[in-house]
């Protein structure tokens, strides 16, 4: 079974072509709809101790998509992301300790001016040799947020007593990185 301690040390940069920022939230309190973000960056710092590593990542908020250009516009607007004032979130790791076979990666999210801690639980999924003579590790990643944390608090009140946009949303990360 593969384990963090796979890492060696140095820096390992996200390839963003076979990595994805992605993210469920609840619409109309019965169905699920799915967004991912197109543009965003990351580098993994690997100590001689991999438990010591750290995580920083920018995801730029305007390259947003959903499926649906109208939605993908309110998102951005001031109701929801407010990409003119903060066209940036940001992850900074704090830290990161084993939990049975996978991990907890915790870490200063950064989100609409307002920083919260965020536990996102890790599975450490690998590293291989690519056929260039590179080396690549692989990383699934979920946590699950309050958009009330986040002073996200747009919606529309139901007739049935729900509300149009559920207040959880679950992040779910899927990264490759390169050995620098």
């Amino acid at each position: 079974m593969a384990t963090v301690h796979d890492l060696t040390p140095g820096d390992w940069n996200v390839d963003t072509s076979h990595s994805a920022v992605g993210f469920v939230g609840r619409h109309l309190m019965i169905s699920k709809v799915r967004g991912r973000f197109n543009t965003f960056s990351g580098v993994i710092h690997v100590p001689e101790d991999p438990l010591q590593a750290t995580v920083e990542a920018t995801v730029e908020l305007d390259s947003v998509t959903t499926g649906d250009e109208t939605r993908d516009a309110h998102l951005r607007s001031a109701d929801f992301f407010n990409t003119e004032q903060h066209p940036t979130m940001t992850f900074r790791s704090t830290g990161l300790k084993a939990d049975g076979d996978d991990y907890i990666l915790t870490g200063d999210l950064t989100f609409g001016g307002q920083t919260r801690s965020v536990d996102f639980d890790l599975e450490f999924d690998g590293v291989e040799k690519d056929p260039w003579g590179g080396t690549r590790a692989g990383f699934t990643a979920t946590a699950e947020i309050s958009r009330k944390d986040w002073n996200l608090t747009w919606n529309v009140a139901l007739e049935t007593g729900g509300v149009l946009v559920g207040d959880k949303v679950k992040i779910e990360l899927e990264v490759e990185a390169v050995k620098a």
